[in-house]
């Protein structure tokens, strides 16, 4: 794909998650027992190709974030934890670098990587952001029982809604390793 086809891709996905997390997720429908929440704007920013580069990655980290707390008055936490969790993935992405390395080709696509591959990586980002968000947004560490609750419930929920996602929505074509 060329590259004007490849930003026009994403700006396409960044208008779906952001919008349907805006128009759809974010209503109480969604909130699991008033404890988790999924942050579902999250997955633009984790299924971003591989070799997308950092400097990229931390702009659109900020732009997905600030775009949720124009939208929620949030005041600065969705960009915050969004640009931690743009921060630190590469750093994940070598943690779990495969044995082989990365294609140039390579996604995150649980068909490509596999399964336990793409677990870990949705927990580990997921609740990175989740860490960050929850305790940004209380301030302080008085109720530090019920959020780590809410961190994980969240962490959880949201990990499952991307599996889901990965499963119905990804290509199915596998590695030729």
């Amino acid at each position: 794909m060329s590259g004007v086809g490849t930003i026009l891709l994403q700006i396409l996905r960044f208008a779906l998650y952001a919008g349907l997390y805006v128009l759809l997720i974010s209503g109480p429908d969604f909130v699991l027992f008033n404890l988790g929440w999924c942050f579902f704007y999250l997955g633009f920013l984790l299924f971003l190709p591989i070799g997308t580069p950092i400097v990229v990655q931390l702009l659109l980290g900020f732009g997905l974030g600030y775009t949720m707390d124009v939208f929620f008055d949030s005041g600065g936490v969705h960009a915050a934890a969004a640009v931690l969790v743009a921060y630190l993935r590469p750093w994940v992405l070598r943690l779990l670098t495969p044995r082989d390395g990365y294609d140039s080709q390579d996604s995150v696509n649980i068909h490509q990587m596999g399964g336990q591959w793409v677990i870990v990586y949705l927990l580990l980002l997921v609740a990175i952001h989740h860490t960050a968000f929850f305790l940004l947004e209380l301030g302080s560490f008085q109720v530090l029982g019920l959020t780590l609750v809410k961190i994980l419930v969240s962490t959880l929920y949201t990990s499952v809604v991307f599996l889901i996602i990965q499963l119905v929505f990804f290509p199915t074509r596998r590695r030729s390793r």
